[in-house]
């Protein structure tokens, strides 16, 4: 019963941001082929989609979390809002490099295979939406390297 009160919620909330998505966002001019217009439509459907999946077809196990399992869900949380705050003053490079470190670490990997794993996200990363997507990415503290 949680699971579809939760994509309830869910559903609310996806409607109403697919309805801002193709009512009120209108950019100026598109430069690619999707433009900043179709990935809030797109994301709006699909985030509606899923909500009546999880309604119509809720997971019937109940969820078995015990403190510690919850206690680094919430520790996950908190390395999200930390990477998207210093995602602009770092750059897209190093906070992927630290959080991606930090994950790792977290999920039980040697301190050097973490920061391995971090140094090959971050990098490849960067240069495939920079150099292959050529999306903007902000370079932050490597600004004057790259």
């Amino acid at each position: 019963m949680a699971d579809r009160v939760f994509a309830g919620a869910i559903l609310v909330i996806a409607l109403l941001y697919t309805y801002i998505a193709f009512t009120v966002i209108k950019a100026p001019f598109q430069y690619d082929p999707l433009g900043p217009e179709s990935w809030p439509k797109l994301l709006g459907i699909v985030a509606s989609l899923c909500a009546i999946y999880l309604i119509v077809r809720p997971d019937v196990e109940r969820l078995k979390a015990d403190l510690g399992t919850l206690g680094r869900l919430a520790v996950v949380v908190v390395m999200l809002l930390a990477y998207g705050r210093l995602f602009e003053p770092l750059g897209f490079l190093v906070s992927t490099w630290v959080f991606c470190t930090a994950f790792g670490i977290m999920l039980g990997a040697t301190p050097l295979k973490a920061f391995a794993f971090g140094a090959v996200t971050g990098t490849v990363g960067y240069f495939a939406c920079t150099r292959l997507l050529e999306l903007n990415l902000p370079a932050g503290l490597l600004n004057h390297i790259l």
